[in-house]
């Protein structure tokens, strides 16, 4: 009998999320194999779904299928890591700059309160990487550009198989703050320019507190 939790969308789409947040939350750690069958029983549900839902996050890098071995949490090497902040680094500095040259003054007054909500979270690790990753979300959509938006998201799940070694570094999520402040300044004074670099430095200092 399937889970009545599951009904509200594609049986397969719910069992992709509740993965993904086990595997965010390291209930299912890097490299660890993962029991189908256990899986199945334990949400009520047959393998066909679970099957779909693990293709789902192979295609988002998360899950790293193996022939005849079955499914794994992906483990996160140096280099790709460094290969994900580069291009994030690259994405979001544009980003940064489109939004600085064309957005609205009510939504830099949007960002300026995520960050104001992030300045007050610095006592809550969860509740700051929830915010901060919200910040740019939100500063990517208002960049406007869907596939860039589509290619963000794919690479920040990623780097959330490492966030304990870079953003909960002892130190960073303060130097993480101090970043963003230099980030807001840029864009309320509409300096694209400066923008642009202000995020691509807050990026090459995360890599650098990940490595």
């Amino acid at each position: 009998m399937t889970d009545a939790s599951l009904a509200p969308r594609a049986l397969y789409e719910e069992v992709a999320e509740r993965l993904r947040q086990r595997i965010f939350r390291r209930e299912l750690e890097p490299g660890s194999w993962i029991d189908e069958l256990k899986i199945a029983e334990e949400l009520g549900i047959s393998r066909t779904p679970l099957r779909e839902a693990l293709k789902v996050l192979a295609a988002e890098g998360l899950v790293t299928m193996k022939v005849r071995r079955g499914a794994y949490v992906t483990e996160v090497s140096e280099k790709d890591l460094a290969d994900v902040y580069h291009l994030l680094s690259l994405l979001e500095s544009d980003a940064a700059g489109v939004v600085a040259r064309s957005a609205g003054e009510a939504q830099l007054r949007e960002l300026q309160a995520l960050h104001e909500e992030l300045e007050t979270a610095t006592g809550d690790r969860e509740r700051f990487f929830a915010l901060n990753e919200r910040f740019h979300m939100r500063l990517l959509e208002m960049a406007n550009n869907r596939w860039r938006q589509q290619m963000v998201a794919d690479l920040r799940k990623v780097m959330k198989l490492n966030r304990h070694n870079s953003l909960f570094k002892s130190g960073r999520i303060e130097e993480s703050l101090a970043e963003h402040r230099e980030i807001m300044r840029a864009l309320l004074t509409r300096q694209a320019e400066l923008a642009t670099q202000r995020m691509r430095e807050h990026f090459d200092n995360g890599l650098e507190a990940a490595a």
